[in-house]
């Protein structure tokens, strides 16, 4: 029998389709959410705000007026020890120039995707010290917290947007931070007649809410956490959003080039009652 392509693929020339394929990747959560970003120039940003509220009492005619002394606090963004996301990756010409995509195109893509991951992750959890790398919202001081040992549940859901109504916090910008398998544990949760409790709006495709208030699915949430977050109370200090820098001449001698991605961000919230943290989930 003669030898064909049937018996001997090895010896065909195949074809290479001129594209990339991307992994599935998760998009960011924490800056498409809304809060305030703040661009710097490399310096500290300070946010002054005001303290606790005074007291006005009433007063009869010719009575001593009470005076007030009001306080001031402030939030401090980016200081000088904050570190920044950074990223080298190497490539040789040759590589560059006989890739059958454009290389540099493929590879920036994928170093801005990966730092930008990498600060949602940081933005999300619950590490950080605030001086050398930015908090994440379940490292945040002085915020709320509803410590429970149980599964999530609409009831404990209800009681976090009870810490924000009694905070006054605007209900209209609040969103909540979950965990996929958290929530996919609610939506399965049925009345007695086996209807599903949760169910999505037709007119809203793909977005999904709780007690009116939007849902951010992420798994760089912590394990056993979720939140309630006012975002249009956390600032965000953008000193550089990812940057991307070609390195043409420092590997000139290995014949070589580099793409540098660098990026500098800090988030704190202004007011810490409007953040409502659940901990303790099972």
């Amino acid at each position: 029998m003669a030898i064909s392509t049937v018996n001997s693929p090895e010896l065909t020339q195949e074809q290479v389709q001129k594209i990339l394929v991307k992994p599935l990747e998760q998009a960011s959560i924490f800056l498409a959410a809304g809060p305030r970003i703040f661009d710097t120039n490399g310096s500290a940003i300070r946010i002054p705000k005001l303290g606790a509220p005074t007291s006005p009492a009433w007063h009869g005619q010719n009575e001593l007026i009470t005076e007030q002394d009001p306080t001031f606090d402030e939030v401090l963004l980016l200081p000088d020890t904050m570190k920044s996301v950074k990223v080298i990756t190497r490539f040789s010409n040759e590589l560059a120039r006989q890739s059958v995509v454009a290389l540099d195109t493929a590879l920036q893509d994928r170093l801005v995707t990966d730092v930008a991951s990498t600060l949602d992750t940081a933005f999300l959890g619950s590490t950080g010290d605030g001086i050398t790398t930015p908090q994440g919202i379940f490292a945040w001081a002085d915020t709320q917290e509803i410590a429970v040992t149980t599964a999530l549940d609409l009831d404990i859901l209800l009681d976090a947007w009870g810490l924000a109504l009694a905070a006054n916090v605007n209900t209209a910008s609040l969103q909540w931070f979950l965990r996929p398998n958290d929530f996919t544990a609610l939506r399965k949760v049925k009345d007695t007649a086996g209807q599903y409790l949760l169910q999505p709006d037709p007119t809203a495709d793909g977005v999904f809410r709780l007690w009116g208030s939007k849902v951010n699915i992420s798994n760089r949430v912590p394990a056993g956490n979720a939140a309630l977050v006012d975002m249009a109370q956390v600032a965000v200090a953008r000193d550089m959003a990812p940057s991307v820098k070609v390195l043409t001449e420092r590997y000139a001698d290995y014949d070589q080039q580099a793409l540098r991605v660098i990026a500098r961000y800090d988030a704190q919230p202004l007011n810490a009652e409007a953040v409502i943290k659940i901990t303790g989930l099972v």
